[in-house]
């Protein structure tokens, strides 16, 4: 024996050890397991908000183009089609001096049994002094 009372080449404190105790095999694949669903459920949430964000914003611009083209005296449905997503409704409507467009479109969810959501964009613009009139 050595003077530190352990058996050759064996140093006290480095004992080899298993990386696995026995007791842990297969717990990455049931934590995988159960985690897994968990982050696709957010991705597929996290990706939705995005294309809904992104269509809001769309919708918000051709409101805008069509409430601005019809206080012209232009038609404005045309205008808004320019800007507006995929699958967008116009509407407008002229209230006195000024007109309310509306443009609302479907947001694409990533998922085939997932419900649809609808957002929508809103804008007013008051009537161009001298302009023929609002043309819905």
């Amino acid at each position: 024996m050595a003077s530190g009372g352990a058996p050759y080449g064996v140093r006290c404190g480095t004992a080899r050890r298993r990386p696995w105790d026995a007791r842990e095999r297969g717990s990455f694949t049931a934590e995988l397991a159960v985690g897994l669903p968990a982050l696709m459920f957010l991705l597929v949430a996290g990706l939705t908000a995005v294309d809904a964000v992104t269509t809001r914003a769309g919708c918000v611009d051709a409101a805008r183009e069509a409430a601005l083209a019809a206080a012209r005296g232009e038609p404005g449905p045309p205008a808004a089609t320019r800007y507006a997503p995929a699958g967008a409704e116009v509407t407008l409507t002229v209230t006195g001096d000024r007109v309310t467009a509306t443009v609302r479109a479907p947001v694409r969810t990533f998922g085939t049994r997932l419900p649809r959501s609808t957002v929508s964009g809103v804008a007013v613009a008051a009537v161009e002094p001298g302009a023929p009139g609002p043309v819905s």
